[in-house]
C-alpha cells in the first residue's frame, strides 16, 4: 500500500484519485502507525516551502520520513514535497529541508531570462538524465505539467531529468530510494500516470 503523507499541504485527494485510476491502493494519513505500515510514502506539497516544513515539523512527520527512507522504503516528494527532500530553500529567507538529497532550492528567476514569465506554469517537455525506475516508461520529450517558481539547484549527480524553461531546471531526482518529481504527475495525463505506476511498483 502506499501512504500519501497529510501535513496539511498538498493537493492529496487528485493524487489519490490518480493512483485508484492505475488501480493501486492508497490511503491518505497523518497517523505515524499507518504511514510505517506503508510499502511507499507520497510527500506531496503545494505553497511556500517554510510554512511547508514548518507543518511537517509540527506533527513529527518529518523524522519518520527520514526515518522510513534510511530503512529503504520507497520515498517519492511531488512538487514543493520534493523540494523538502533537499538540504534547504531560499524563499522568503533560508529554511531548512529534510536534507535527504544535496542541493538547495533558489528562485528560478536567478537563471532564467528576464522576459519569462513566472511561475513556470504549464506543459512542457522531459529530458531524460539518466535511467531510473521511475523513468522507466517516459520517453525523451514526454510532456508533463509544471507550476513552480522555485528549482532544485547544486544537485547535478541525483538529476534523472531536466526541462528546459530558458535555462534547463531540474524536474526529476533521485538518490538511491528517494524519488522526486518538480511537475505534478497527477496533473500530466497518461505520461504522469506512467511515473506514479513505476513507482507503485517499486520494490522496498
Amino acid at each position: 500500500m502506499i501512504a500519501i503523507v497529510d501535513y496539511g499541504v498538498g493537493n492529496l485527494y487528485s493524487l489519490e484519485r490518480s493512483f485508484h485510476a492505475i488501480g493501486e491502493a492508497v490511503t491518505v494519513s497523518a497517523d505515524p502507525k499507518v504511514l510505517s505500515g506503508a510499502d511507499k510514502i507520497l510527500l506531496p506539497g503545494v505553497g511556500a516551502f517554510g510554512d511547508a516544513a514548518e507543518k511537517l515539523r509540527a506533527t513529527g512527520l518529518d523524522q519518520l520520513v527520514k526515518e522510513q527512507a534510511a530503512q529503504g522504503k520507497p520515498l517519492m516528494g511531488i512538487c514543493l514535497g520534493m523540494q523538502l527532500l533537499f538540504e534547504e530553500g531560499h524563499e522568503y529567507g533560508i529554511h531548512k529541508g529534510l536534507g535527504l538529497i544535496p542541493g538547495q532550492v533558489r528562485p528560478i528567476s536567478e537563471v532564467i531570462p528576464g522576459d519569462l514569465k513566472i511561475p513556470h506554469m504549464g506543459w512542457n517537455a522531459l529530458e531524460l538524465a539518466k535511467s531510473s525506475p521511475l523513468m522507466k516508461d517516459v520517453k525523451q520529450g514526454d510532456c508533463v505539467y509544471f507550476v513552480h517558481s522555485f528549482h532544485a539547484a547544486n544537485c547535478r549527480d541525483h538529476v534523472i531529468a531536466t526541462a528546459e524553461y530558458g535555462a534547463h531546471l531540474t524536474a526529476a531526482v533521485q538518490r538511491d530510494n528517494v524519488f522526486g518529481c518538480q511537475f505534478h504527475p497527477e496533473k500530466s495525463g497518461a505520461v504522469g500516470l506512467k511515473i506514479l505506476r513505476s513507482f507503485a511498483q517499486m520494490k522496498g
